[in-house]
């Protein structure tokens, strides 16, 4: 080995993993995520059509113009909160089943859960694109409309074998699928009515629901 080979420079490592993102970058996601959060919030407001991108930069903090450097007009920042919402959801549904098992829940207890988790999606912390999604469809292309119908059915799909077992053991009287589209139907117009300042706690709906949907213990 001759001497201009022995000092030359070892390569560095080249770092595992997605490489870290700029200050810039998450400045940018923070931003993404302000317009998001700021325009669910003026489209259940306002409604899509009385929502000015001026009033949604000015939710966020921004200059007027600033929402089209992340999203090319209202109404791709309109199907952003949907998709993302959807996305959110099905992520804390996920979660929420996962503890479920741990715990070795019977199909009553995990209905509970899954009742118990989407009135949270629905009237919890940053619950306005469920309402925006329900109201709104009418906004976005209908290829958007069959996207978010996907995400829709996945995040319901956890939902049918509990049912089925409930059904199996006489405390679901109605067919599945029905049943599914009554339950939904129920837990997706609590978003009109509820008045946490008024109303009953996210825990007393749950169980009123669960009351209506399975009734008692046989």
């Amino acid at each position: 080995m001759d001497l201009a080979t022995a000092r030359s420079p070892v390569p560095a490592k080249r770092p595992r993993g997605r490489p870290r993102k700029t200050l810039g970058e998450r400045d940018d996601g923070n931003r993404r995520r302000a317009l998001i959060v700021g325009a669910a919030k003026l489209f259940r407001r306002k409604g899509f059509a009385a929502t000015s991108t001026r009033d949604i930069a000015a939710a966020a903090g921004m200059q007027s113009g600033s929402p089209f450097y992340h999203f090319k007009s209202k109404q791709a920042l309109l199907y952003a909160v949907m998709d993302e919402g959807m996305r959110s959801a099905m992520e804390r549904q996920g979660q929420a089943l996962q503890q479920a098992a741990r715990e070795t829940l019977d199909a009553a207890g995990q209905l509970r859960v899954l009742v118990r988790n989407h009135f949270e999606v629905l009237l919890g912390a940053g619950s306005d694109f469920i309402p925006v999604m329900l109201y709104e469809a009418r906004s976005i292309t209908p290829r958007q409309r069959a996207s978010l119908a996907a995400l829709q059915s996945a995040y319901e799909a956890p939902w049918e074998p509990v049912l089925q077992a409930l059904r199996t053991a006489g405390r679901l009287k109605a067919e599945v699928k029905l049943a599914r589209l009554l339950i939904f139907g129920a837990l997706n117009w609590s978003a009109q009515w509820f008045d946490n300042r008024k109303g009953a706690t996210l825990d007393e709906l749950t169980e009123a629901a669960l009351g209506l949907f399975i009734g008692e213990s046989p």
